[in-house]
């Protein structure tokens, strides 16, 4: 199998051709258009992203604030399917997940090094396993991105409007038009410059970030002599009452982490890639590691070390929200309720920039129509990506509205059954592009000059991803269950796409600008 692309361009061709590129052929401000029209490959705007901004993307897409907010629940094996988890013993599989994603970061930052194109896992997996089965993986990665994106996007409509009703009894609009009106925000967000975008997901995560992070101090100092941090990193206190609970909760703390590699979407966009993006994404991992951490141990003691009290509804549902009734004020509550949103916004600003940017990358390469490969010559974002994803979205507000049944669940709110589903099949399928792209490694990473390390992480990350699909099926039942299956379902579609359209020259080989082979 040719393992690097269209034109039997081989690792080592590549690397012979790739090196003493040094970082004056990086675009500038007027270079990308000019590059275009001497290459004939359709290039992104300006590339001056700094290291925060960069940040910013992988923290935004994390969504660290929206995961403490309603995910823990399910690490903690309240909510999986199973029953199982590691309980009050979150935190220990909270840094177990950690060490896997670490691994996973430090492959995506290797890679991140020699290869500065948008398409991010979707080059990184074709360098590894070939062409073919790289495409198969964008059109996984990417489709799954999206609909993260858009069932997000009907989650935050449906937040707005239930949460006014609860605490203001009013409803000034319905469901679908806060969904309509967040869609029109995304697009011109989007469509108005990364920068614009980028700086938007910085502070908006930024304040939700430390709103919440001085709230967990504030009830880690209410509880007092209750803490007890040596509980909270004893295996048995998981639902087993072993290392096993534990485990069970890391198959589902990698979900947590799901979107510390999209800092990579932004390497053309990025002033110096080589060493932004690699710093950025182990950065981004890093600081939410750290963050779950001392969330998730504010959630255990805050209920005092008990399971029983985490599984009533009204604290599993919204633990963060229990949590400030308990221990503050009604106002509390309405300001932990206003940072989630904006922790909900920046996810999906986030989920949307690597969506566009991936779609962009492979209709760029031609595995998907050339359309949408489409770049505005004002604002240098891909616009023919951008109408792509709002068409998208609003096909899917539109089947929520007039399909009651699609996707639903007894007791749930539609939009929240919608995006439970959406989320299930999205991160399903990142996970698995994980998984392939830790594999590909060890072929597409074969000269790196730290063989231990390439293993280790290699190793570390196939266990973490190959655990997350097997909890992804492990006693689900429908129509969650159907979520992996046809995300399996679409990477048969993208592999049946990629013999059949075998594209162009990979960008990432046509232009010098977007590698090199320096460590």
């Amino acid at each position: 199998m040719d393992r690097e692309g269209h034109g039997g361009l081989k690792p080592a061709d590549d690397r012979a051709r790739g090196r003493g590129i040094l970082m004056a052929n990086q675009p500038t401000a007027n270079q990308p258009m000019a590059n275009q029209e001497r290459s004939g490959y359709e290039r992104l705007g300006a590339a001056k992203l700094s290291l925060w901004d960069c940040v910013a993307q992988s923290v935004g897409f994390i969504g660290p604030v929206f995961s403490t907010a309603f995910v823990f629940p399910l690490l903690m094996g309240v909510l999986s399917a199973s029953g199982k988890g590691a309980g009050v013993a979150a935190p220990l599989a909270v840094l177990i997940s950690a060490v896997g994603i670490f691994a996973l970061g430090w492959i995506v930052a290797q890679y991140a090094k020699r290869i500065h194109a948008a398409g991010s896992l979707y080059d990184y997996v074709s360098n590894g396993l070939g062409s073919t089965l790289g495409s198969a993986a964008g059109w996984l990665y990417y489709g799954g991105a999206i609909a993260l994106t858009v069932g997000l996007g009907v989650f935050i409509g449906g937040f707005i409007h239930d949460t006014i009703l609860t605490e203001f009894n009013k409803e000034p609009l319905p469901v679908w038009a806060w969904n309509v009106i967040w869609a029109v925000v995304l697009f011109f967000v989007l469509y108005l410059g990364v920068k614009l975008s980028t700086r938007l997901q910085l502070g908006l995560a930024l304040v939700s970030m430390l709103v919440l992070l001085a709230f967990n101090i504030y009830v880690i100092a209410k509880v007092g002599s209750g803490n007890d941090v040596g509980k909270a990193f004893d295996p048995s206190g998981s639902t087993t009452g072993s290392l096993s609970g534990v485990l069970f909760g890391v198959l589902y703390g990698l979900l947590i982490f799901v979107g510390f590699e999209t800092a990579a979407n932004l390497a053309e966009e990025t002033s110096q890639p080589k060493r932004q993006i690699p710093r950025a994404v182990l950065l981004s991992v890093a600081i939410v590691s750290v963050f779950y951490l001392i969330g998730s141990y504010t959630q255990v003691a805050g209920f005092h070390f008990s399971l029983e009290t985490f599984s009533t509804p009204e604290v599993f549902l919204a633990p963060v929200f229990a949590l400030g009734g308990q221990y503050s004020s009604t106002g509390t509550v309405r300001l932990l309720e206003l940072i989630v949103l904006l922790d909900m916004m920046a996810v999906g600003i986030g989920a949307a920039v690597a969506s566009t940017r991936g779609v962009f990358a492979m209709s760029r390469d031609r595995r998907l129509p050339g359309m949408l490969a489409k770049v505005s010559s004002r604002f240098g974002t891909p616009a023919g990506a951008i109408v792509f994803l709002i068409i998208i979205q609003a096909l899917l507000i539109w089947a929520t509205q007039a399909w009651s049944s699609l996707f639903a669940l007894p007791d749930t709110p539609h939009y929240a059954a919608i995006f439970g589903w959406m989320s299930t099949f999205g991160a399903f399928a990142l996970v698995v592009v994980y998984l392939m792209m830790s594999v590909g490694a060890l072929l597409g990473l074969q000269d790196h000059p730290n063989r231990v390390g390439l293993w280790i992480a290699a190793l570390l990350g196939i266990a973490v991803t190959g655990g997350a699909v097997y909890g992804a099926f492990y006693q689900v039942k429908s129509p969650t269950l159907l979520a992996p299956f046809y995300a399996l379902v679409l990477f048969g579609v993208g592999l049946l796409a990629s013999l059949l359209f075998r594209g162009r020259q990979p960008a990432r080989i046509a232009l010098p600008e977007l590698r090199t082979h320096q460590e």
